[in-house]
């Protein structure tokens, strides 16, 4: 197969969400319909060990809860399909955030009783900043929830969205009796007591054939013949341009539990989503279909299998093709690095692959080379933009609770932070070393993988920090700078690439500091 036929059938995207909306479930029915597995783990059920197929670290599975990132690759219809499934406790959003610098797409799930919840705006706010083209699917149409129009309403306010209904609801929750496609004209049918079998799809092409009658009964009938000709009269039709601008976004229904709407959402999806986009980097746009290899890293994951301590660099290839055995330079340290065991995913199983195409999502076995944001290419220097770090907002500082395990924790804290599970400080005046993390439990998840991941003992010290600023002078050498050095330096630290940082204890110390010393720039993000 050609290049450039291979770029045209790879669709990489992100399923964003709050907890609990059924993020995880939806990804493990598009595998199941997409075949690349044969059954689905019970999520919920902690009696099951199995879990969620893409839920492979341990405290996952404790907790019902996605926390890393999961990446998973199947094909459908000659499509290749590269799924990234997100965490959607907003403990770890910052994960989440920079996933959405890999995807070309994003599919939004949407709780039907619960509608449009805090953690989906801000996602769904980051998706528009980058004009993200996205779906929205609304889940759980077996239980009772908010009217259909009701939530079409909420989502185009509260997240800014033009929608359009591409399927529709007949009947919810005890009345719920399928889906009316409107993008294929036909009609999907739940039967039986369990409500778990679909029954065959119906082609009904003209609502007003009576047919429909004897499908759903007369009730029904009349109201979903009333409710699409309010659909078609108030928002606008499909067109595929404004929704790869990000301007439109199709809404599905459906119940991913019972495997309902799923299907139909997957074949929309393969036809209309984008194909692999041009991406800016900070020194010119690279297009998908240039011959020379680019790509860089999103995600780094240590000890993906415990038992070899091994870490996984993720790279998002941008352009041209990565192949194995082949030097590429690794642009910020200026050294060439080659790469034999490259691997794709299926969540926690791994294949070694020769040759990947852009779009797609690649392991790297790494040895500390590379940290998030970094970028591979074929000698060309370029440097991707939009993978920050944000300040955190919980900080405590970190002590060793076995003294002979230190080499341990120390190289886990190492490790971790790489991995951007957490930021790692170290105070100026003493060299403490202070963690700083978006959500609490991200710490609960340090001291679990310190200790099973690494034989290492951790405890916790509160300390009273507003926010971390990272410190940008005008001039090193002025005499302002050396005062603020001076002043400040019980809450000056260096984070981990050794860029000074203020630890500022409140947000009026922050304002005054800045005021104080105006001609040094304070950054909340360290991506200056």
């Amino acid at each position: 197969m050609s290049f450039k036929s291979e770029i045209q059938r790879r669709r990489t995207f992100g399923i964003v969400s709050h907890p609990d909306a059924g993020k995880t479930t939806l990804t493990e029915k598009l595998l199941l319909f997409g075949g690349a597995i044969q059954e689905a783990g019970a999520v919920k059920s902690n009696k099951i060990k199995k879990g969620a197929t893409s839920d492979f670290m341990e405290i996952e599975r404790q907790r019902g809860i996605s926390v890393a990132t999961s990446v998973l690759a199947f094909e459908y219809k000659d499509i290749k399909i590269n799924i990234l499934d997100t965490p959607g406790h907003k403990d770890f959003a910052e994960d989440t955030f920079r996933t959405l610098t890999a995807v070309d797409s994003v599919i939004v799930v949407i709780d039907v009783a619960k509608g449009v919840e805090e953690q989906t705006e801000k996602l769904v706010q980051v998706c528009r900043m980058r004009n993200i083209p996205i779906i929205v699917f609304i889940n759980k149409m077996d239980r009772e929830g908010k009217d259909a129009f009701d939530l079409l309403d909420e989502v185009e306010q509260k997240l800014a969205l033009k929608v359009t209904p591409l399927s529709f609801p007949i009947g919810m929750g005890y009345d719920f009796q399928g889906i009316y496609n409107l993008w294929e004209r036909n009609i999907n049918l739940f039967t039986g007591d369990s409500k778990k079998n679909i029954d065959d799809t119906v082609e009904i092409s003209d609502l007003s054939d009576s047919t429909l009658n004897s499908l759903v009964g007369e009730k029904a009938a009349v109201t979903l013949r009333e409710e699409i000709e309010l659909v078609e009269g108030i928002y606008p039709g499909f067109d595929q341009d404004s929704y790869l601008n990000g301007e439109l976004q199709p809404v599905f229904f459906g119940s991913a539990l019972n495997n309902f709407g799923v299907k139909e959402l997957l074949d929309c999806f393969v036809s209309i989503a984008p194909t692999p986009r041009p991406k800016a980097s900070e020194e010119r746009i690279v297009a998908p279909d240039e011959d020379k290899f680019s790509g860089f890293v999103f995600k780094i994951h240590a000890n993906m299998d415990p038992k070899h301590r091994d870490r996984l660099a993720f790279i998002k290839i941008v352009s041209g093709t990565f192949k194995r055995n082949t030097a590429y330079l690794h642009v910020r340290h200026n050294k060439n690095l080659k790469f034999s065991s490259p691997n794709a995913f299926f969540a926690e199983k791994k294949e070694i692959v020769d040759t990947s195409y852009p779009g797609d999502i690649v392991g790297l076995h790494d040895t500390g080379n590379f940290k998030i944001g970094d970028t591979l290419t074929e000698g060309e220097i370029l440097n991707y933009k939009g993978v920050p770090s944000f300040s955190p907002e919980h900080f405590r500082y970190i002590n060793n609770a076995d003294p002979l395990k230190s080499k341990q924790l120390y190289k886990g804290i190492d490790q971790l932070m790489d991995e951007g599970v957490a930021q790692l400080f170290t105070l100026d005046l003493n060299g403490r070393k202070v963690i700083g993390t978006v959500g609490a439990l991200q710490y609960e998840v340090i001291q679990y993988r310190l200790e099973h991941e690494y034989g290492a003992k951790c405890s916790y010290e509160n300390l009273n920090v507003h926010k971390a600023a990272w410190v940008e002078p005008q001039d090193e050498k002025n005499e302002e700078f050396k005062e603020f050095k001076r002043v400040k330096q019980r809450f000056l630290a260096k984070d981990k690439q050794g860029q000074l940082v203020f630890l500022a204890d409140s947000k009026f110390s922050l304002q005054m500091t800045e005021q104080k010393y105006p001609s040094i720039k304070f950054h909340l993000t360290s991506e200056f």
